[in-house]
């Protein structure tokens, strides 16, 4: 088998206390977990931090470690005879185990015999994750089942990748880049720590009409140029159906036109606003009829809309 050296794993001393051990594999748990990590290789080195963790912070096994005495990482050897009469006791084929292996068979003696000591309580691991909704979603509220990859640790702290599915409940109102925190969803802590959280930032999709500022909604609406001049009533689609608006004498594109409590709901209570954009469209054709009674209209009016440029 080939050689570890767990204690360089860790970044830690030989005579290290356990309390530097523990702190050693936190800080370093950290930086390399591979949901958070942009580390080249996290992933394995998170592994391989968790195989030096499961044997240092067991005394059995790291009296068994050091027995082992320094070799050079990676150099092939075996345990010497006084080693294998007094750690491995039914434990052959040395050739083709690894270093964890030969570890994993102290476990079940020490469990038969009550030795051993539990191990240190750690936090589970915290997720984001980003959950996509309708504005339909946001109005009427929603449940989502997301899909969700944790990281896991067994009995003897080595990490897995464990697939999940998440159910998750998106109250009415939710708006973009808000963050929701399921408390106790996320990763299993370890020796009886608690488990960490999954923090959901909500993402609203496009909508065909729609935009959304907050809990305000905006909208293009396309007018006449009669409509704008002379004012009218037209029907306009809300999020909770066809309401009429009024649309007064003189309106401009471009200008706003709200209707109130007829956007996204509010957690205390209320509604953000609806706004319809004017915006005046011309026919794609005018009939000659039309056309004669527009150049009335430029005869007769001395409206001009450039005044400005000079």
């Amino acid at each position: 088998m080939k050689f570890k050296d767990y204690y360089a794993i860790l970044g830690v001393e030989r005579g290290a206390s356990e309390e530097d051990i523990k702190k050693a594999y936190r800080r370093l748990a950290r930086k390399y977990h591979p949901d958070v990590s942009k580390e080249p290789q996290a992933e394995a080195r998170f592994k391989e931090m968790g195989e030096a963790y499961a044997t240092l912070k067991d005394p059995e096994k790291r009296a068994a470690y050091d027995q082992l005495g320094q070799q050079r990482p990676g150099e092939e050897f075996r345990p010497p005879p006084e080693w294998s009469t007094q750690f491995g006791e039914g434990v052959s084929g040395f050739d083709e185990m690894d270093l964890a292996d030969l570890f994993a068979g102290l476990t079940g003696r020490r469990a038969r015999s009550g030795r051993g000591g539990p191990a240190p309580a750690m936090r589970g691991q915290d997720y984001e994750v980003t959950a996509p909704i309708t504005l339909e979603d946001a109005f009427h509220g929603t449940h989502l089942s997301l899909d969700l990859t944790t990281t896991e640790f067994d009995e003897q702290g080595i990490p897995k990748r464990v697939p999940r599915i998440i159910k998750a409940r998106i109250p009415k109102g939710a708006t973009e880049g808000q963050t929701l925190r399921l408390p106790g969803q996320g990763g299993k802590g370890i020796g009886g720590g608690a488990a960490g959280d999954i923090y959901l930032h909500i993402s609203l999709r496009p909508h065909r009409l729609y935009r959304a500022s907050g809990h305000d909604l905006f909208f293009d609406l396309p007018l006449t140029p009669w409509e704008a001049g002379l004012g009218a009533s037209v029907e306009v689609p809300t999020l909770a159906g066809l309401v009429n608006l009024r649309v007064p004498p003189g309106t401009r594109t471009g200008q706003q036109l709200r209707l109130s409590g007829r956007g996204l709901p509010k957690p205390g209570g209320g509604a953000g606003d609806l706004y319809a954009i004017a915006q005046i469209v011309m026919p794609p054709e005018l009939s000659e009829r039309q056309r004669g009674l527009l150049k009335e209209l430029a005869a007769e009016s001395t409206f001009n809309p450039r005044q400005h440029f000079h």
